[in-house]
């Protein structure tokens, strides 16, 4: 079994790209956004985590999080919110004989991307990013048109314009 190089930064904050097994034409997230969400705060009550900036997009979602001082298991919280999300489904999906003899569903791919925030520029450049991530791939035109997104509480707090980046996103490299 590969053993993945994470990186360990305790109480760091990280960004996370998380997608489904299908990502053509599948809209499960956005489908069940209510149960994810149920997963996710299930989640934060046993293992703490802040959620700084998320996008749930129908096949994939995008995370800025931040762990508790001392604590470096963003993996455990992430297989935790995953198995959560997928026991609340119904079991319809197609699976692979390596998924069957692992007795794994089919919803999330086996891994996930991170990518530790060095500074508070590296910070607001991954949570500008997640916010504009459904103009990105087309799914709304206007990043508050997008209703699955920490963007509306951004706004809600005072922290952005409610018509953030309608001109332009150019400035929002990650260098990812």
């Amino acid at each position: 079994m590969s053993r993945y190089r994470r990186i360990r930064v305790p109480g760091g904050t990280f960004f996370f790209t998380v997608n489904c097994a299908r990502r053509r034409g599948h809209r499960l997230l956005i489908e069940h956004v209510a149960l994810l969400g149920a997963s996710m705060r299930a989640v934060k009550t046993a293992h703490p985590f802040q959620v700084d900036a998320i996008v749930v997009l129908p096949e994939h979602l995008h995370c800025v999080l931040t762990l508790p001082p001392g604590d470096t298991d963003y993996a455990m919280r992430w297989g935790l919110i995953k198995a959560g999300f997928s026991r609340a489904l119904r079991a319809e999906e197609t699976r692979s004989a390596s998924r069957q003899r692992r007795g794994e569903r089919g919803i999330w791919q086996r891994r996930f991307w991170e990518h530790g925030i060095r500074d508070d520029l590296d910070f607001q450049r991954h949570v500008d990013y997640v916010h504009w991530n459904p103009v990105k791939h087309g799914w709304v035109t206007r990043v508050r048109d997008w209703p699955y997104s920490s963007f509306h509480r951004y706004v809600a707090q005072g922290l952005l314009p409610e018509d953030w980046a309608w001109e332009s996103a150019d400035d929002l490299d990650t260098g990812e």
